[in-house]
């Protein structure tokens, strides 16, 4: 079997795969065996000349095999300090990512592993090792960000980062606050991609698979099973309340025309009646208010409530009561650590199945599916204390990707 690995654009013909000055894609994924002999996952290559469309497995594969059942997910870029392709790569039981160098993609060398070290409860997968600017764009870290199942705190799969220093070959984590975090506090964001060969000048862009191996296999969907999550822009940032990963959604290209919710409270909100997929950003002014927050009605019987405690000191997302249909640990009431350094604002992306929130200056990420009883929702505000919570907030109707 194939299984997750990246696509990179061989520029200079290095691998030697592609045709004479021309540049070619070349693959670099897991190979899964399973019989004849002992489970073996090893890296291989394999090539296009046709800009994807069809791929040809290198002859020697594989290119690294260490003879063990769990050593899988490559991540390849091309560094331009060192002048080489870099990898990461993970050996999921040691907790460990561990880092290659090549100069063809063929001939890989061992520079250095980094773990344990944060969330070691589940398997570590789908590692990625990126280069971020900050917001403002005054300088740059890395982040390497890595794949946890089972054991994610929200309950099976999902993402920490790390952010720090890469030398080019070994990566040291900040000792600033906030340098250990999570790229997502909701059940449905796990395995994310980076794109590779974006223009230099742009933040790195992550995509992810909207789903959780809780309930994969029983998502209630035809013919299709599964979906991406919107990709999203990355940079950090460095505050009072110390780092953090901010990412952005990548969706304003989709957006109709913005209608505004004014400075109201409940009133207006409670006769707003958008239909899904639509954008809704929020900033709240909450003065003394302890929990506030929003709730998206499908029908009378189901909701999502997306909110702010400040006593627990926490953002959540409950779906207990979000889907028209039973999924075995599919219920659940998410949740993230807040600070009152940073905004309260909101910012949702909701789909026919699924509601994406960005809050906190996005640094906050929660991605959940969602099964609602129709498409249509009814939006309220609501607080603890029933009274109106300031706000200014806008919402566009999202146009659909399919012609």
């Amino acid at each position: 079997m194939v299984f997750t690995g990246s696509v990179i654009v061989d520029s200079t013909n290095s691998s030697g795969f592609c045709a004479p000055t021309s540049e070619c894609l070349v693959a670099i994924y897991t190979g899964h065996r399973s019989t004849p002999e002992p489970v073996r996952q090893t890296q291989n290559l394999a090539y296009s000349l046709d800009n994807g469309r069809s791929w040809i497995r290198y002859a020697e594969n594989p290119v690294i095999d260490l003879g063990m059942s769990d050593f899988r997910d490559p991540s390849v870029f091309w560094d331009t300090k060192q002048g080489r392709w870099l990898m990461a790569v993970s050996l999921p039981k040691q907790h460990k990512i561990r880092f290659y160098g090549s100069s063809n993609l063929k001939q890989w060398t061992e520079l250095s592993d980094f773990g344990p070290a944060g969330d070691v409860d589940g398997d570590w997968e789908c590692p990625d090792l990126l280069a971020v600017p900050s917001a403002n764009g005054t300088a740059a870290m890395w982040a390497l960000k890595i794949g946890v199942n089972p054991g994610a705190p929200q309950g099976g799969s999902g993402e920490q980062y790390f952010l720090g220093d890469f030398d080019g070959s070994r990566f040291t984590v900040s000792s600033e606050p906030g340098s250990h975090g999570w790229t997502n506090y909701g059940k449905d964001d796990y395995c994310a991609i980076s794109f590779n060969a974006l223009p230099r000048n742009q933040k790195p862009v992550l995509l992810g698979w909207m789903d959780n191996w809780q309930y994969a296999a029983q998502l209630p969907t035809s013919p299709w099973r599964g979906q991406m999550s919107l990709p999203r822009r990355l940079s950090f940032i460095r505050d009072e309340a110390g780092l953090a990963l901010q990412q952005e959604p990548v969706v304003s290209p989709l957006r109709g025309q913005a209608s505004e919710i004014p400075t109201l409270g409940r009133t207006t909100a409670q006769n707003s009646r958008p239909s899904a997929p639509f954008e809704l950003d929020l900033k709240f002014d909450p003065a003394q208010e302890q929990r506030f927050g929003v709730r998206l009605y499908t029908d009378e019987t189901h909701w999502t409530e997306l909110g702010f405690d400040r006593n627990r000191r926490e953002f959540y997302m409950d779906r207990t009561k979000s889907s028209a249909v039973i999924i075995a640990n599919f219920p659940a009431r998410t949740v993230a650590p807040i600070t009152e350094a940073r905004p309260f604002d909101l910012t949702l992306i909701v789909d026919r199945s699924s509601i994406e929130a960005y809050c906190q200056n996005a640094t906050i990420l929660m991605t959940n599916l969602i099964f609602p009883a129709s498409p249509s929702s009814k939006l309220t505000l609501f607080s603890a204390s029933g009274k109106a919570v300031p706000l200014k907030g806008s919402i566009w109707k999202l146009r659909t990707i399919w012609n």
